[in-house]
């Protein structure tokens, strides 16, 4: 059984509306000099797929290849990533 780590993130340029949310948040709490923040997704899979399963699994589903990024980190047993 294979382990991996996913991050899903907004592709450069394409407006991240919770990021934006959560910006304003912040200085209205009195962190200010925030100049970008992006939220994305993280996921965790164990599953019997090979690096290149996994990378079909995010085109096709996990993510959105029009407006979405993604990282794929394979991990060990305990969860620690190889890379």
């Amino acid at each position: 059984m294979a382990a991996y780590k996913i991050y899903v993130t907004y592709r450069e340029g394409i407006f991240d509306p919770a990021g934006a949310t959560a910006r304003r948040g912040l200085e209205q709490i009195g962190f200010s000099g925030i100049e970008d923040l992006r939220i994305g997704k993280y996921i965790q899979l164990s599953a019997d797929a090979s690096p290149d399963d996994v990378r079909v699994m995010c085109e096709k589903l996990l993510a959105n290849p029009v407006i979405e990024d993604f990282r794929i980190e394979p991990c060990d047993e305990a969860g620690e990533c190889v890379q």
